[in-house]
């Protein structure tokens, strides 16, 4: 596939920004002013500052000179690389491949992408028609290379630069499209090349012993002889799936049947390699510049589309299309191996390894929160708190087994409670106790149960655990801290509850 490269450039990228916040100012001279070795310069120009003289790089004072009434704001200076990177995030429903191209432009790698707006020249008239709209100037041009779209936005006619002709686009141009430093430029026009087609054509030894490397290796990026890498403002997901909408989508019906096609393309390329999601992004880009995203997980990894359309169909609801919505992205954000005995289980029996179950904890976590469901998986831990752990999928296997020589609790607290008892001394269960205000009678009780510290991990007491049964049939987990002692008032405590 051709490689094709859009370059925009903002004439006016600052002030056009200020005009938009505040219209007033439009037809209004300003400048934006810095300082530079303790002298106040002007930074940026808008248009009808510069109809007056006044342009960026002048003294402030000049400019004030020149023009009174002209209005001045500070400079930041990082607003410049934070327009541009706004913009080139809002370009991505263009192209997934969009770079911030400082002071003024950026560049987006459109190839593969112009067809789906009916050609390159629609391609082009469309992202600079919305730019205009919005309130910028702009400019831009598409080519095979980044050095020649930068040119021909800058300095040329003809928008749209086939295959091969680079060389044939950059001839009538000034030396400074091909972005060389000023020393250079002044050294070139004091030997009267005004053109490119003045010096292209000469020996590539005559042109680095007079003008120094930078020019060759602007000339090779320009013409296509010599890479010229872009960092995008994105790094592309490796599994994606785009869908731009000719017409821009409002209702419920149409995001459900632009997230069916997304889930078929993904699935389908996700089946091939043996992976599946468990974790996916939905992307939904507005006119009005603002995106609306949800997110899906699932319990083990899954290629199956109508389980995963059920879970984003859940999420349907939260997206606000506002006046429409022209650019769906999926992004499958987290993946995993789906192994071959998963694929058999579509009719196999009941429990976790089933993928009915699955689908269905599924479901019901993006309904309520991921954080509603938990597998626990047992631990080689004698401490109760870390003789559990929590499963990171349905496919996570134990490490051990579930101790069953001694009754534990369906529910266990995270950390133990205080109690007050009531307990013959030493070695008896409590014959009732407080929890939370409540009075409990003891009805039956087995026990005690010592559990040791692991004393390599820490020091501490050891616990002496009770099974209790109270007059209406509750059964709790109580346990005594250490050794009987007088001087300790609060040795006991909740730590469980049975069924």
């Amino acid at each position: 596939m051709e490689k094709r490269f859009v370059a925009i450039w903002f004439r006016y990228l600052e002030t056009d920004w200020m005009i938009i916040r505040q219209p007033r100012l439009k037809g209004i001279p300003f400048v934006f002013s810095s300082k530079v070795h303790n002298r106040m310069l002007v930074a940026a120009a808008s248009p009808d500052a510069e109809r007056h003289g006044i342009y960026p790089g002048i003294p402030l004072a000049d400019a004030k000179a020149i023009l009174p009434a002209l209005e001045v704001f500070d400079q930041k200076p990082d607003r410049k690389q934070n327009l541009l990177k706004g913009i080139g995030e809002w370009c991505i429903r263009y192209t997934p491949i969009a770079a911030v191209d400082l002071p003024d432009g950026l560049i987006l790698d459109a190839s593969g992408c112009a067809h789906l707006w009916g050609g390159e020249n629609e391609y082009l008239k469309e992202i600079t028609c919305r730019l205009r709209t919005a309130g910028y100037d702009v400019a831009a041009a598409i080519s095979t290379t980044v050095g020649t779209s930068w040119a021909v936005a800058r300095f040329g006619n003809e928008k749209i630069i086939a295959p091969g002709g680079q060389l044939e686009a950059l001839m009538s141009l000034p030396p400074a499209a091909l972005r060389l430093e000023e020393s250079i430029l002044q050294r070139l026009k004091k030997l009267g090349f005004y053109q490119i087609s003045s010096f292209i054509t000469m020996p590539p030894s005559v042109l680095r012993r007079r003008f120094g490397q930078q020019l060759l290796d602007r000339i090779a990026e320009a013409v296509g002889n010599k890479a010229e890498p872009i960092t995008p403002l994105q790094i592309i997901a490796p599994y994606e799936e785009r869908l731009p909408c000719l017409e821009p989508l409002k209702t419920a019906t149409a995001i459900k049947i632009a997230i069916e096609r997304l889930l078929h393309g993904l699935c389908h390329r996700m089946k091939s390699e043996g992976k599946g999601v468990r974790r996916a992004r939905l992307k939904c880009f507005r006119i009005d510049g603002e995106i609306q995203q949800v997110e899906i997980g699932t319990s083990r990894a899954s290629h199956h589309v109508e389980h995963l359309f059920k879970l984003f169909e859940l999420q349907v609801q939260t997206i606000r299309p506002a006046l429409g919505i022209d650019l769906f992205l999926l992004e499958a954000i987290k993946i995993e191996e789906v192994s071959q005995a998963q694929e058999k289980l579509w009719a196999g029996p009941p429990g976790l390894d089933n993928a009915r179950v699955s689908e269905l904890l599924d479901r019901v976590s993006n309904k309520v929160g991921s954080d509603a469901i938990h597998r626990y998986l047992p631990v080689e831990q004698n401490w109760p708190e870390r003789s559990f752990k929590v499963a990171a999928s349905l496919d996570e296997k134990p490490s051990t087994a579930w101790r069953t020589d001694y009754p534990r609790p369906v529910l266990i607290l995270r950390q133990p409670e205080p109690i007050q008892v009531t307990a013959p001394i030493p070695d008896y269960p409590p014959m009732n106790f407080r929890y939370k205000g409540a009075l409990y009678e003891t009805r039956k009780a087995d026990g005690p149960e010592r559990i040791e510290r692991e004393w390599w991990i820490e020091e501490g007491q050891h616990r002496d655990y009770y099974v209790v049964e109270d007059k209406n049939g509750q059964r709790f987990w109580l346990f005594r801290s250490g050794h009987y002692s007088e001087d300790q008032t609060q040795q006991w405590f909740i730590h469980g509850f049975f069924a």
